[in-house]
């Protein structure tokens, strides 16, 4: 994962100061190597050069670094997402590229970044605030696909559109869930296709 700095999410001090973007591509160095669970801020501290109460100027807690973590490695599998629909001319396209890309962007976390992958696993066990704002993000993006496959008369219109979204979603979620998703290895490599051809299917008009 590159080390991008995105937003703030429980951060101290100025938004702008460059000792806190220092601490996370530090922080997230680190966590790559040694895992995040095992790692204190005492331990952070001593890899970075800096002293803890230096760290605790900028961030509140570990999990607050973790967080900010998490929010950069989620906004590059967004932003994945976001290209591959955006590539895309309809909306069942559209919305079998969305689930493809997702479970890919999603095992590569897993099996290249295990490390990092613990804060995402500790993020959804902890319901973090940065897990929370990405799901949000991407429901809104299903939707808005949804939405528009309606009115072009690709799908149906006679189900609440919100209940449709959230139905699709929760078929989805077991391929983006950090937690779930490792329950779901045997099925990677034929779920996108499957799956969506299964939903596409029940959204015909």
């Amino acid at each position: 994962m590159k080390n991008v700095i995105t937003y703030p999410v429980s951060a101290r001090g100025p938004a702008d100061h460059e000792v806190r973007d220092q601490i996370v591509a530090a922080a997230t160095e680190h966590f790559s190597r040694y895992g995040y669970e095992k790692t204190t801020v005492s331990d952070l501290a001593k890899a970075i050069g800096f002293s803890k109460a230096y760290i605790y100027k900028f961030f509140e807690s570990k999990q607050a670094i973790g967080e900010m973590i998490c929010a950069n490695c989620l906004r590059e599998i967004e932003a994945e997402v976001k290209a591959a629909v955006v590539a895309a001319d309809r909306p069942p396209e559209k919305l079998r590229r969305m689930f493809k890309t997702l479970v890919d962007a999603g095992l590569r976390l897993f099996f290249s970044e295990r490390k990092l992958h613990e804060i995402a696993a500790a993020a959804a066990i902890g319901h973090w605030q940065a897990a929370h704002a990405y799901e949000e993000r991407i429901q809104k993006l299903l939707h808005d696909i949804l939405q528009e496959g309606r009115q072009n008369g690709d799908f149906e219109r006679k189900t609440p559109l919100d209940e449709t979204a959230m139905a699709i979603y929760l078929v989805m979620r077991p391929y983006l869930h950090p937690l779930l998703l490792q329950h779901s290895f045997d099925y990677t490599e034929e779920a996108p296709a499957k799956l969506s051809g299964l939903v596409l299917r029940s959204l015909s008009p």
